[in-house]
């Protein structure tokens, strides 16, 4: 009788620890600071998530390596006209505010994964990029934050790359 339920016992124990180790808590630290996300400054969207017009545009070394780790943090990059033609015509679309061909392009992205550098809820949104033979979405994204930022994702998710603009 005790076998038994050690594998059950174990299992919850892992569970719990598994839900602790992901983060409830409710503000995210910024490592290199120490201070909560909601005391860092962001810029302004217009209500349908795009960038409004009184924001910094991009400088125009976007490019450059030290701009990469300045926003990047290190991550795995991908040249902007290395994307497929779709994630392209997609940053078009963001660029200028849309329209965008889906309800959800603009909405607010997580970040659960936390994947992406860590920031208050609201500062990144995502826009869908179009997979060629897919009935639905797919799982291809473009998530920018709010100081032009722009990451791309193939596997919904499951991994980033900074795009070098």
């Amino acid at each position: 009788m005790l076998l038994r339920s050690v594998p059950r016992a174990l299992s919850g124990l892992l569970l719990c620890l598994a839900v602790l180790l992901t983060g409830c808590a409710s503000t995210d630290t910024n490592p290199s600071t120490g201070t909560t996300s909601t005391d860092t400054p962001t810029g302004t969207r217009d209500s349908t998530g795009t960038r409004a017009s009184s924001d910094t545009p991009a400088p125009t070394g976007a490019g450059t390596p030290t701009a990469t780790l300045s926003w990047a943090g290190g991550m795995s990059t991908v040249a902007e006209s290395r994307l497929p033609a779709e994630a392209r015509r997609t940053l078009v679309l963001i660029d200028r505010g849309g329209p965008f061909p889906y309800a959800k392009d603009g909405t607010v992205f997580g970040n659960f994964e936390r994947l992406l550098p860590l920031h208050e809820r609201g500062y990144y949104h995502e826009y869908t990029v179009p997979t060629p033979g897919e009935r639905d979405r797919g799982a291809r994204r473009l998530v920018t934050g709010l100081h032009d930022e722009v990451y791309y994702t193939d596997d919904h998710y499951e991994s980033f790359r900074a795009v070098l603009r």
